[in-house]
């Protein structure tokens, strides 16, 4: 059976990192492994030794905090602010970037993004964006709006073949 506390089990503080549980783990499975033993009743216990570590070692990873490397997650709020700050320098594409690091989505993000797509004249994922910020919050008129201009935009940005096959098959 597995103590309460996995840390106590490791040799390490609870609330340690990933790496000091890692190294705690490593070393400890190193000093009781069941092949260095020949005695079968010293196997026997090392063996149980080894459970033991191993389901103290997963419950520990269980309870570490995860640091994200790279592509680091940043809060909504946070990326929606920087996304509007590099809209009003102009830089549209860095703006998508810093929008795309939040870690959720609500509508609000999600009509933001409907407004760049749109001055990158990507209409089509824009009127995506908006429909569903429309779909969070069906009553707000101004996600409604952004969705309706991105329709529109759409509509006009089609090429003149589509829109003559479409004069022609009467949907104007």
């Amino acid at each position: 059976m597995m103590e309460s506390n996995p840390f106590e089990v490791l040799g390490v503080k609870p609330g340690a990192d990933e790496q000091t549980v890692r190294a705690a783990y490593r070393r400890l499975v190193k000093s009781c492994h069941p092949d260095q033993f020949q005695d079968a009743q010293q196997q026997k216990t090392a063996q149980e030794q080894l459970v033991r570590l191993n389901l103290a070692y997963e419950a520990a990873l269980r309870l570490v905090p995860r640091v994200t490397v790279g592509f680091n997650l940043i809060s909504q709020e946070e990326a929606k602010h920087f996304a509007r700050r590099l809209i009003a320098q102009g830089n549209l594409e860095s703006a998508l970037r810093q929008l795309n690091r939040a870690d959720s989505k609500d509508a609000e993000w999600f009509c933001l993004q409907g407004e760049i797509l749109m001055a990158l004249k990507q209409y089509e994922n824009a009127h995506q964006s908006y429909r569903e910020a429309v779909r969070r919050d069906p009553d707000n008129r101004t996600y409604r709006e952004g969705a309706l201009d991105a329709a529109l935009a759409m509509k006009k940005a089609r090429p003149i073949g589509a829109k003559i096959a479409d004069w022609v098959r009467g949907k104007k």
